[in-house]
């Protein structure tokens, strides 16, 4: 990669005095609502990206204006676990500085939006006063780092989310200019005395993911991210280490067949001592050989991809200086959540909140941003972000179980497991009108998707049967719509790719099964494939692999093969 011309943002991390550039100056600056184009780059690593309101834009263009900027924040929930404290000091925030609404995302965090420029600094500041942060929440580092949150196997949760927030910290960029520009700290008189110990100056090449999952459930769909571990529990309930998974991903680009989401590759086994180590080493191994030249081609599945597995593999052992050993059986046989009440080995009770798209907020028939909130007022256990947008009150002990089911009921929460299978499956990514990259809705338009597929299901028998149906409105995939059973990918306003064949366990890529559908059209190509779908359907057999069997779309291969199949499959279709 030496002899190739470095991708535009290298250079920006490298004069941005790790990650400082003139973002100071930006805030400072009341005549725009912006930030430079190089400081929107590095703000992404400080936990926040600009955006603006896109439905807004044909009015203020007419009348000469700038647009109507504003910034999400991303809060870094290592594990998704919470305390009521941070739940009411998030709700509070989102009232105060943002639109009003939480957003639970598909990665464990909480996301804000809406926040001018000129409350940015004191937002990030009460975050972290709240013992949360938004460091590393978006950039070219390691990301918020995802776990199981399977409180019912309460004794390994507990080892799998330390296991969680160690690998969080241990990753964590170490840059000064975090607390030099949001809360205030000293500033140092040189950069030369500071240093990046496992990013180094210019970071990595892109954004990388790192879960954790407890057989048999899947819920983090650790195939589709860059590193993860597969815990590994033997028949006496003790956790004996982790299968160590690598080059998942879901982002791909239209019309660039060298882009494709991949499934990652279980390449060995290490103990849980070992679990920070191996990803420190993993990171290393991205940052020395990932592709900084090409964006496009620069997340760790690329650098598997090109390299080969069992190139992984050694060179992860050459750094680790010991081997890895080989990866121990286990199986997945769901990627959902359970809903409603749970209790677990210790006695504790969990109580799953279905919570459509992951937004969290007051309507006049459904005040769920309030319940939430006087829940968080009396509960003595935590809340759980799951990543499928969903929230767990976690913990709840037995003298509290009545009070939070008496909330549960006053604000219509108590009945929120009673609606389809399909729309429990369900997972959005936000889209319009704040994401600049959305080509179409997801978010504000798959709950209608459902509704209309509903009336299929509940006249063929299906209402109780549970198909994962993801909607993303680009082919970034932040919505994970490649691996589910039905996946629809924004391609243009109010069109779509509609892929189907997905693992229910988020084992199997899907396959494109129709180009450019019009979102009125949906249901009339779907209906009849469920309709097949319970008439025919095996004994236990899932929606993805029927529609395989069923000959709707083929099995999909690994790799760069992928996206050769989804032309050839458009061409005929």
């Amino acid at each position: 990669m030496s002899d190739k011309k470095l991708a535009a943002n290298e250079g920006i991390k490298t004069r941005s005095n790790y990650l400082r550039g003139t973002i100071a100056e930006g805030l400072a600056d009341l005549s725009t609502g912006s930030l430079s184009e190089d400081d929107q780059q590095l703000i992404k690593f400080h936990g926040s990206y600009q955006q603006d309101d896109r439905d807004l834009r044909p009015d203020r263009r007419k009348h000469r204006l700038e647009k109507a900027y504003s910034f999400m924040i991303r809060i870094r929930v290592p594990g998704g676990v919470a305390t009521p404290h941070q739940w009411l000091e998030t709700d509070r925030i989102a009232e105060q500085f943002a639109n009003g609404t939480i957003k639970l995302t598909t990665r464990q965090a909480f996301q804000l939006h809406g926040i001018i420029k000129t409350n940015l600094k004191r937002t990030i500041q009460e975050i972290n006063q709240t013992a949360m942060d938004t460091i590393a929440a978006c950039g070219d580092v390691n990301r918020n780092v995802m776990c199981n949150p399977n409180p019912h196997l309460s004794s390994v949760h507990a080892e799998v989310l330390k296991a969680a927030q160690e690998i969080s910290d241990h990753l964590t960029p170490q840059t000064k200019a975090y607390h030099e520009i949001w809360l205030d700290g000293e500033k140092l008189e040189s950069s030369e005395a500071e240093q990046e110990p496992i990013y180094g100056k210019t970071y990595l090449p892109r954004k990388f993911k790192i879960t954790i999952a407890v057989p048999p459930s899947n819920d983090v769909d650790i195939f589709a991210n860059c590193l993860s571990f597969i815990a590994i529990v033997d028949h006496h309930g003790k956790l004996v280490g982790y299968n160590v998974a690598v080059g998942g991903g879901m982002g791909s680009t239209h019309g660039n067949d060298a882009t494709y989401p991949r499934l990652a590759d279980v390449i060995g086994f290490c103990t849980p001592e070992q679990i920070v180590d191996v990803s420190e080493k993993v990171v290393l191994v991205q940052r020395d050989f990932g592709d900084r030249a090409d964006r496009k081609h620069s997340r760790f599945k690329y650098t598997v991809d090109d390299h080969g597995p069992d190139w992984i593999l050694a060179k992860l052992n050459e750094y680790l200086g010991y081997a890895l050993e080989p990866a121990s059986p286990y199986v997945f046989t769901t990627n959902g959540d359970r809903f409603c009440w749970v209790e677990d080995e210790v006695g504790n009770y969990h109580y799953t909140l279905f919570v459509e798209g992951g937004r969290v907020l007051d309507t006049e028939a459904y005040p769920m941003r309030t319940g939430l909130r006087e829940i968080a007022k009396i509960h003595d256990g935590d809340f759980r972000l799951t990543a499928n947008q969903n929230v767990i009150i976690a913990n709840v002990s037995s003298k509290k179980r009545a009070e939070i089911e008496a909330l549960l009921e006053k604000y219509g929460m108590h009945r929120s497991h009673e609606r389809s299978a399909l729309r429990l499956s369900s997972i959005a990514c936000v889209s319009l009108p704040t994401c600049g990259l959305a080509l179409a809705e997801a978010e504000r338009y798959l709950p209608d998707v459902v509704e209309k597929l509903e009336e299929t299901l509940e006249n063929v028998g299906l209402r109780h049967d549970s198909i994962t149906i993801r909607m993303t409105g680009c082919p970034n995939g932040c919505g994970r719509p490649f691996i589910s059973e039905i996946g629809f990918v924004g391609r243009g306003p109010d069109r779509y790719n509609v892929y189907l064949g997905g693992g229910h366990a988020g084992q199997r890529l899907s396959k494109l099964y129709r180009q450019d559908v019009d979102a009125a059209d949906i249901q009339p190509l779907l209906s009849p494939i469920l309709e097949r779908y319970a008439k025919e359907r095996e004994q236990g057999e899932h929606f993805g692999d029927f529609v395989i069997r069923a000959g709707y779309v083929v099995a999909t291969v690994q790799g760069k093969d992928f996206h050769q199949n989804i032309k050839e499959e458009a061409l005929k279709n």
